[in-house]
């Protein structure tokens, strides 16, 4: 009776309006989910959308058992979860379901196709193993060793999943990483040189998939050095597309056109709920309408006007995200505030930059309104413990 007591007490604490922008942010996306799926009235719509309320629901509990349980114990925990997330890596790269591509998908329920995305999961256990690491009393973050640990601690997942292959979902450790490192005091000339070597990294990968010549290197013996790097033909082509769609307008430029046609043809205020030509008539793809281009298909059916009520949503998540973190009481819960809410920025900023075409497809759902599963319960745990960081940043609440 005394734990259930306590337990209503911490939620009294919870900031309540994080909750409800959360709770708006999944309503609108279940609804357009079913949009994206909807063809005519005598068409049966998709069942995403269902399978999307059991996602929620599971989200759902995870976000409050998160914001229940004290995110100090997490420092223990950390190494834990880091070290399951790599098994998971691994093994998904020897009994993972291929998809599109990659061997991403680990079966969980077979029979009715239910599986986990172990990527998804790394980006937690990579979150609290580097706040672990970084917050812990003694550690001086300004020491080369700990530099070394923390790209080491980030390097290992990230090339896992660059091996199955998913270089969106792997380029998002980089900024977690920088950012974290950030926050716990890394001096910054060790940041700029971080920063400066991932910029040429990148520079060379486009040189080699764009113009080999430029480096002196034949077309043949390029292909063989982005291979080993984890860069496929389709990431050829993807890049390619983005450059110039017109150069291959039914292959690799396909999407970025139609979701471009999408976005604009919204207008102010919209076509109207399930009344988006590009999505209804199958132009926009209906296997990424309600995955990767959601966005496109809310743009459409409610034009500028529902895509800056979006992005206000976001931005008013992130502000509650800073704000939690700016009065954490201690360094480990400024750190998961901080890896937890980066990771929710770059996503947004990706998925939208690719859907109105500023960044090439990089296959990363859009947090809370994409159909999918683990991204959903990942991220919806992450806020849970930004929720458990808030709860126990008020005087006199004492750890479970």
């Amino acid at each position: 009776m005394k734990s259930i007591t306590a337990d209503i007490g911490l939620l009294k604490r919870m900031n309540w309006g994080m909750t409800l922008i959360l709770a708006a942010l999944l309503t609108i996306g279940v609804m357009f989910i079913y949009s994206a799926c909807y063809i005519s009235e005598e068409t049966p719509v998709r069942t995403l959308y269902r399978q999307q309320f059991k996602w929620i629901a599971l989200a759902g509990m995870a976000y409050f058992a998160f914001a229940l349980f004290d995110y100090r114990r997490l420092r223990k925990v950390g190494p834990w979860l880091y070290v399951m997330s790599l098994v998971l890596l691994v093994l998904v790269l020897f009994v993972g379901r291929t998809i599109y591509g990659s061997q991403r998908w680990l079966p969980v329920v077979p029979a009715l196709g239910i599986g986990i995305q172990p990527s998804e999961l790394a980006k937690l256990g990579v979150i609290v193993m580097l706040a672990a690491m970084m917050s812990r009393f003694g550690v001086n973050v300004k020491r080369l060793g700990i530099l070394f640990l923390v790209l080491v601690a980030v390097g290992v997942p990230m090339v896992l999943v660059v091996v199955e292959p998913d270089v969106g979902t792997a380029l998002i450790f980089l900024p977690l990483a920088f950012v974290m490192m950030f926050v716990a005091g890394v001096p910054f000339r060790y940041l700029a040189g971080l920063v400066g070597i991932g910029l040429a990294f990148v520079a060379l990968v486009v040189t080699l998939l764009l113009a080999p010549q430029g480096l002196g290197l034949s077309v043949e013996r390029a292909e063989k050095i982005t291979s080993a790097v984890g860069v496929k033909d389709y990431h050829r082509r993807r890049m390619k597309g983005f450059i110039d769609p017109q150069s291959d307008l039914l292959g690799a430029g396909w999407n970025k056109m139609q979701s471009q046609i999408s976005v604009g043809s919204g207008g102010k205020w919209g076509k109207g709920y399930k009344k988006g030509d590009q999505n209804i008539l199958g132009f926009l793809p209906r296997s990424v309408a309600p995955t990767d281009f959601i966005y496109a298909v809310i743009a459409e059916e409610m034009g500028f006007f529902g895509s800056v009520v979006v992005l206000a949503l976001f931005c008013l998540l992130l502000l509650c995200g800073a704000h939690v973190a700016l009065k954490a009481q201690d360094k480990l819960g400024r750190l998961l505030c901080a890896g937890v809410m980066t990771v929710v920025f770059c996503h947004v900023i990706v998925n939208i930059a690719m859907t109105v075409g500023y960044l090439p497809i990089m296959g990363l759902p859009l947090p809370l309104l994409s159909y999918g599963g683990t991204f959903m319960v990942v991220t919806m745990s992450g806020m849970g413990i930004i929720q458990s960081v808030n709860i126990r940043s008020r005087p006199r609440v004492r750890s479970l």
